[in-house]
């Protein structure tokens, strides 16, 4: 089924052989031994952290640039196994590309006659990525080969999660689906009222979606039925960001929620009453602070506690993508193209460096490297020349 083509990831309605171009307190630990990025917002629960610090000069190591006309990125890349993978989009015959996270060197290329605005997950060397059409393939991780391929009633907006042996993706059909992720089988399904664009978030047993319909879901993963609904009186796209019981989420009436999502009950709310613009920036969370972006072009910083501000920064643009922390700084990608450093405790700007184009997907951390892609088709590795 063709459905509406989208330019925005993050947009909610409801209610990118090619050339390389040389070119507070920190969050909780992670399995070092094998650093990765596998799926949209870095984990299960979104957080959107890593512990390790980037280094502080950060340089362009290397570029990839997509070759065609009219082809571009609104994914955010993931990372496993030393690959990045993302999709593109174009004229309805987007490609998911591996590329080598060292070098940039393309690895393989997958071609379809749809596109790509959702970011890949990756998992025991498996790649899965939902288009525009509805269609979620799943890939080999080494070759790119189609393995299984399942068709969903909408256009897939963001990327998978996993449970277990499942893998877990949203629809704007309005559907939140569970399927083995060896043969592609549906498991359960869980539909709403409205459009799914986010990532499912999941927490033990739980999942949690943020919908269209201007309620927080919350699914049983083991029975795909209702465990909790928490009226938000918005709609929303936002990819949640879970931290022990709290789930935290923006929404398009700009009002930025704390959930307890084992009570379940709004915990605190936050708006900025002077910069009302809607929240479609993922939240990446701290162990003390969660820091998000705005349409109004601010980066705010709340206590996890009670949802004070404890600081704001404006950047020249649009702030449509999620933030990532690693260490005590936080990188911010604006829709001008420029990609920010920002101290986590006070917000101060550190670094910046602008790319031709719009950033409308995340940043990615592996490898004390920060991988983001442009809407002009190019994707971007920072890291030490040093290292």
């Amino acid at each position: 089924m063709r459905t509406f083509r989208f330019r925005f990831v993050a947009v909610v309605t409801c209610c990118m052989m090619s050339g390389m171009l040389p070119a507070a307190e920190a969050p909780p630990s992670r399995d070092e031994a094998a650093p990765g990025w596998p799926v949209f917002r870095g984990d299960p629960q979104s957080t959107a952290a890593v512990p390790d610090r980037l280094p502080d000069v950060l340089d362009v190591i290397w570029q990839f640039k997509v070759e065609g006309k009219n082809r571009g990125f609104d994914a955010t890349p993931v990372i496993e196994n030393g690959k990045v993978y993302i999709g593109d989009l174009g004229n309805l015959d987007g490609r998911v590309y591996a590329l080598d996270l060292a070098t940039g060197a393309k690895q393989w290329e997958f071609a379809t006659d749809s596109d790509f605005v959702a970011a890949a997950a990756v998992r025991d060397n498996r790649v899965f990525a939902g288009d525009i059409d509805g269609r979620f393939h799943c890939l080999d991780g080494a070759t790119g080969k189609a393995l299984w391929k399942f068709e969903a009633q909408g256009q897939i907006d963001s990327g998978a999660n996993f449970h277990q042996d499942r893998v877990l993706f949203g629809s704007q059909d309005g559907s939140l689906y569970c399927l083995d992720a060896e043969e592609g089988k549906l498991a359960w399904k869980y539909s709403i009222d409205n459009q799914i664009r986010c990532t499912p978030t999941v927490v033990e047993d739980r999942a949690f979606v943020a919908g269209c319909d201007g309620q927080l879901h919350i699914v049983d993963l083991v029975t795909g039925q209702s465990a909790a609904k928490v009226d938000i009186l918005a709609p929303t796209g936002m990819t949640p960001a879970a931290k022990g019981d709290q789930v935290l989420f923006g929404t398009e009436n700009s009002v930025f929620f704390c959930v307890n999502w084992r009570q379940p009950q709004v915990v605190w709310t936050y708006e900025d009453s002077t910069h009302r613009q809607p929240l479609r920036s993922p939240p990446a969370v701290a162990e003390d602070r969660v820091v998000f972006g705005s349409q109004s072009r601010r980066v705010y910083a709340l206590d996890l506690k009670n949802g004070a501000l404890l600081w704001t920064f404006v950047a020249r643009a649009r702030v449509d993508a999620g933030p990532v922390i690693s260490g005590d700084r936080v990188f911010v990608a604006a829709a001008d193209g420029r990609l920010y450093a920002l101290e986590l405790g006070t917000g101060k700007e550190l670094w910046q460096h602008e790319v031709a184009g719009k950033f409308i997907g995340s940043p990615a951390l592996a490898g004390n490297r920060l991988v983001i892609a442009s809407d002009q088709g190019v994707v971007y590795c920072f890291g030490s020349r040093a290292n």
